[in-house]
């Protein structure tokens, strides 16, 4: 089989004095989100599913929260170690499909730029990487603005390698 697809999803409570970054981009609002790295929702997402598509487990193996090199950790960085995990598997991304769940702030203003900093980190085409921004209407923690959470799907192809 030359095609792999994973799914990813990931939820960090929203809490002051905290930089909120989604997508490695920085959007200003009076909350960020709460985590042992950046929190970045979206990233993570994004991670799982790459890594989900590769049964090669999940984010919290290869960073596991109760170690403390990854505190405050750059999500970006951490993408870029796990597309390297797959690129070393001879694996690369077809595309990703991602969903930012969030009452508040509005994320349509900074999805170019998070599609932008995502696929620079991954070494793709900006058309390769999808974001969708909604909200909870009001339901659930989400709703509540207790949180932020994303969903991610990425389609891997293989390839022969160097």
């Amino acid at each position: 089989m030359n095609l792999r697809i994973g799914n990813g999803y990931d939820i960090h409570k929203l809490g002051p004095e905290r930089p909120l970054i989604l997508g490695g981009i920085k959007i200003e609002h009076e909350m960020g989100l709460v985590g042992h790295s950046d929190a970045d929702v979206l990233t993570h997402a994004i991670m799982d599913a790459m890594l989900g598509a590769l049964s090669l487990g999940d984010i919290g193996h290869y960073f596991p929260p109760s170690d403390p090199q990854w505190a405050g950790a750059d999500s970006i960085e951490l993408l870029n170690r796990v597309n390297h995990l797959v690129r070393a598997a001879c694996w690369r991304i077809s595309n990703i499909d991602s969903v930012v769940v969030a009452e508040r702030p509005k994320l349509k203003p900074h999805i170019e730029k998070m599609r932008s900093r995502l696929a620079t980190a991954l070494e793709l085409e900006a058309n390769q990487v999808s974001i969708k921004a909604t909200t909870n209407e009001k339901l659930g923690p989400v709703g509540r603005e207790e949180g932020i959470a994303a969903y991610a799907v990425v389609l891997l192809e293989k390839y022969e390698g160097l």
